[in-house]
């Protein structure tokens, strides 16, 4: 069965920072978008990777998105274009990167593609416990109840595990609304990881890896075979 902790009601009303509990939306700094992935939530999503993380968890398998610098600025209207034009996808999952130190830019963009696809749903990463950040600033409280579902906690090496679209076996999946309710009698399992080949014809991939060390050792078995995956996010000059 999946881990499936239950927070049900943070998905309602309005948050303390104006109408809508979200502060001034400032640009969105992306390190990487995939338009449909299997392996990091349910059904078919779309996964925006965010830049910067305050956080420096020890094997951390996205070490290319910690520093703050670098991404590409994007703003909230123009990732509300994609995700809106995006046929097949059921929902879109935040991850990076840290999404709760972009909270407000992504709680506005929620906002802003329900308007036109209210029945998206959204799933986000942290490596703050859940109930840090429900004691967090409004902007985080903003996110969260926007959101259906949360993996929380840092990734530890030590308690690796191969589990449902998460690395450590200290994480959870928080249900937030009743949207995935069904989740909790599932097996819980590694989804796997999913190699995507980019428009530059570069490779990269999405997933939780299901054993410590994958990363290092895919990248070898590719470069023996004369592949690079791209891990650099693109820069916005």
């Amino acid at each position: 069965m999946t881990e499936v902790t239950g927070a049900m009601g943070e998905a309602e009303g309005t948050g303390e920072a104006g109408a809508t509990g979200v502060s001034e939306v400032p640009l969105l700094s992306v390190a990487r978008r995939l338009d449909h992935c299997t392996v990091l939530g349910p059904g078919t999503r779309a996964v925006i990777w965010v830049q910067g993380c305050p956080l420096r968890c020890r094997g951390c398998v996205a070490a290319e998105t910690l520093p703050f610098e670098g991404g590409t600025a994007s703003t909230v209207d123009e990732l509300a274009d994609w995700l809106c034009g995006l046929p097949g996808v059921e929902g879109v999952t935040f991850s990076g990167g840290e999404p709760f130190s972009q909270a407000a830019a992504l709680a506005a963009l929620l906002d802003a593609v329900r308007a036109r696809r209210p029945g998206l749903s959204a799933m986000a990463y942290s490596g703050h416990r859940y109930e840090a950040l429900r004691e967090g600033g409004p902007d985080r409280r903003a996110l969260l109840r926007r959101l259906d579902l949360l993996v929380d906690g840092p990734y530890v090496a030590a308690r690796h595990a191969s589990l449902r679209w998460r690395g450590s076996a200290n994480q959870r999946i928080v249900a937030l609304t009743g949207s995935y309710a069904h989740l909790a009698s599932e097996p819980d399992t590694s989804a796997g990881v999913e190699l995507s080949l980019e428009a530059d014809g570069s490779l990269s991939w999405a997933g939780v890896p299901p054993t410590p060390g994958f990363r290092k050792g895919l990248e070898e078995q590719l470069a023996g075979r004369g592949f690079v995956l791209r891990t650099q996010a693109r820069r916005e000059t």
